[in-house]
């Protein structure tokens, strides 16, 4: 396994395994959070299904989290590797603009931003959760996740900063998606283009819904 892990092909298909995985998650996480626009109640159920659920909590979140950390390694490894390959072919003239994207050549920008958001994001959701049921050890409430929600899209600079973390993360897949797939081995004209154009939606719709749930909820409490 260590020696598959030195090639570049292996390095990159597993990126784009733990790439797609996450794509995944994205698709739950946005419809879990999605029900606290419609309906409070199917929200407060759905959030204390996972969150008491023991194979959700003891198999799949661990996974979850070793999968964000795998790929962000693995994101900054091949970045690295790809400069050193650039600095040994330097005597070639390279004009990145006329041969990539903006997103593809600022993958590790949008990389980085993503990754302290998700700190922030652990520290609003994940950290508290762990200090409400093994810290401070209350009793189960599941009426509780709807106001621990919100409550976080009260202030505006937080609001500010989760608008602009998923409009990185809406740049970062706007490659990312596609190129996911591609290093899977779909690199035919046709499957290339529908592969962009799925990506395409899907990094509008699930990142501009994200936006959508925290303004909601930030001009809801104005409202109020």
């Amino acid at each position: 396994m260590a020696g598959l892990f030195k090639t570049s092909v292996a390095r990159k298909v597993t990126m784009a395994l733990s790439a797609l995985f996450l794509i995944l998650f994205l698709i739950i996480h946005f419809a879990v959070n999605f029900t606290s626009v419609i309906s409070e109640s199917t929200f407060n159920e759905l959030s204390h299904f996972m969150g008491t659920n023991p194979l959700i909590q003891f198999a799949l979140q661990p996974v979850l989290l070793a999968g964000v950390l795998f790929h962000f390694i693995m994101g900054f490894v091949l970045e690295i590797q790809n400069k050193k390959a650039r600095g040994s072919e330097a005597y070639y003239s390279y004009n990145g603009g006329a041969n990539s994207t903006w997103m593809s050549r600022n993958m590790i920008i949008t990389g980085v931003v993503i990754l302290l958001f998700l700190g922030l994001h652990l520290y609003d959701f994940w950290v508290g959760e762990m200090n409400y049921k093994y810290i401070e050890q209350l009793p189960p409430n599941p009426d509780r996740y709807y106001g621990e929600l919100v409550e976080k899209f009260h202030n505006p600079v937080r609001v500010g900063i989760y608008v602009l973390a998923f409009i990185a993360l809406a740049l970062h897949l706007l490659h990312g998606f596609q190129s996911s797939f591609q290093s899977m081995g779909w690199k035919d004209d046709e499957r290339k283009k529908f592969i962009s154009c799925v990506g395409n939606w899907y990094s509008y719709i699930i990142c501009g819904g994200f936006i959508f749930i925290a303004l909601f909820h930030y001009f809801n409490h104005l409202n109020a």
